[in-house]
């Protein structure tokens, strides 16, 4: 870490709340390569100011530069809701399309970025444009020229309302590439006892016995939002969670669902769902879902407003039954989700994932310590070296650790044992990453409470008994 950066890191502990700060330090950060640390930055100033341009602008480009693209358009969509004028969205969205292959799409972002603002003329876009082949892939996902999804009526190929499956790139084509039986269950997950106990109650009890269920009128399923701050184990668990039970999982990206074409993004989500229950018991894991489920009062155009509309209806199973179809939802910001979706019925049932504690730590310790050159590695000491990280930091100390014995190995040529002190050494370099999500947790958990959603957030700060 650079003096400058060490500084800013430093000026913050004084002064979180300052948002320029904030922002030169989100700059820093991705100057010295530490993306989803800037990402974080970024966050914090959302929730002290949720309209602020330049967190948003940042927001997208940290998830450009993640390689998300789908969550990386929609906030360069929002964006450009709230400032048409903003040629700097235009400039994310022109990356988008040319990673994409889309360079008539990518041509029309940029000349109207350069419209808005001529010092945003980039060589290096140019070029690409200029290199360009001349056909281009097929467009499965756009953004219209307004920045907007959905815009376009779908042309005469486009497939029609049927039981037959979509066709070639035209639509998402559902298939069954996603579609498995997971082999993991919760021996295969470190720690997490807690919350273990909590899903058996909650979500695997239910289902293994059905028929009790159903002889008090209780439908099997629904949905389960699990919130946390990243790399904590949602995705993990949520596949577990499908193992435990032996069902179905089907897991959904935001890249899979959106569509250029109107009504096409509607489509997909209830081939989804009828995948879904045609195959129980299923689990349907929406990663990211609060891209996806997004508060409609920060939706000014109808087609994110009618997907929204049609996740509603498929989760209300008002055209079908969803019994046996357990919908997982997992987000890092469940504050963005729209009201509708916590509503009885949808995901009316929360799970906090928390950072794991030490005993936690130790277990995923020594889940990750397997097929590693490891000459000895005292779990318990390092699980105490490292408070609040999650599964993912714990994963960047053991890369850490590999890293300073590779160099030596490779002075050598020879294979060189990994120690506890090496991971101990590494473990003071990485700082954990879920302190910036429990600044930004703590504002709306103090202040935006309604009903105690977010009372394990303040338990697990020690500001609730």
């Amino acid at each position: 870490m650079s003096n400058d950066l060490n500084a800013l890191k430093q000026a913050l502990q004084f002064s979180p709340d300052n948002i320029p700060l904030n922002l030169l330090y989100a700059q820093s950060c991705i100057d010295e390569g530490m993306i989803d640390t800037a990402g974080e930055a970024y966050e914090k100033i959302l929730s002290l100011e949720n309209d602020h341009l330049d967190a948003r602008l940042g927001s997208a480009r940290v998830a450009l530069l993640q390689g998300k693209l789908s969550q990386a358009a929609v906030r360069a969509e929002q964006i450009l809701q709230q400032s048409p004028n903003c040629g700097e969205a235009y400039i994310i969205l022109t990356h988008i399309h040319i990673n994409e292959s889309e360079y008539s799409l990518a041509r029309q972002k940029y000349t109207k970025a350069i419209e808005q603002n001529p010092s945003l003329k980039d060589p290096g876009i140019e070029a690409d444009l200029k290199n360009a082949p001349e056909t281009e892939r097929p467009q499965r996902m756009g953004i219209g020229d307004d920045g907007s999804y959905a815009q376009t009526e779908a042309p005469d190929t486009q497939y029609e309302d049927s039981d037959d499956e979509p066709r070639g790139g035209e639509a998402f084509d559902l298939g069954l590439s996603d579609f498995e039986r997971p082999k993991l269950n919760f021996n295969g997950v470190g720690g997490m006892e807690a919350l273990k106990e909590e899903i058996r109650m909650k979500i695997l009890y239910p289902m293994q016995h059905a028929d009790l269920f159903k002889a008090y009128d209780k439908k099997i399923g629904g949905g389960v939002l699990l919130y946390g701050p990243p790399g904590c184990g949602k995705t993990l668990i949520s596949k577990a969670t499908a193992g435990e039970i032996k069902a179905n999982f089907i897991a959904i990206g935001l890249h899979q669902i959106l569509d250029m074409w109107i009504g096409n993004s509607e489509k997909n989500i209830h081939r989804i769902f009828e995948l879904a229950r045609k195959n129980t018991p299923c689990v349907l894991f929406f990663d990211e879902v609060d891209a996806l489920a997004a508060d409609r009062r920060d939706l000014r155009q109808s087609a994110g407003r009618n997907l929204i509309n049609a996740f509603l209806s498929e989760m209300d199973g008002a055209q079908s039954e969803n019994d046996g179809v357990l919908v997982l939802g997992a987000t890092n910001a469940p504050w963005h989700l729209d009201p509708a979706f916590r509503r009885p019925g949808r995901f009316d049932r929360t799970l906090f994932v928390p950072p794991p504690d030490a005993p936690g730590r130790a277990a995923i310790i020594d889940v990750m310590r397997a097929d590693k050159p490891i000459e000895e590695l005292n779990a318990k000491a390092l699980a105490q070296k490292t408070p609040q990280f999650s599964g993912a930091d714990i994963k960047a100390v053991f890369d850490l650790a590999t890293e300073y014995v590779l160099t030596e190995a490779m002075k050598s040529g020879k294979v060189i044992p990994l120690k506890t002190a090496d991971f101990i050494r590494a473990a003071k370099r990485h700082k954990p990453t879920t302190a910036s999500w429990f600044d930004s947790a703590k504002n709306y958990a103090l202040y935006s409470n309604q009903g105690g959603m977010y009372d394990e957030i303040l338990q697990y700060l020690g500001l609730l008994k």
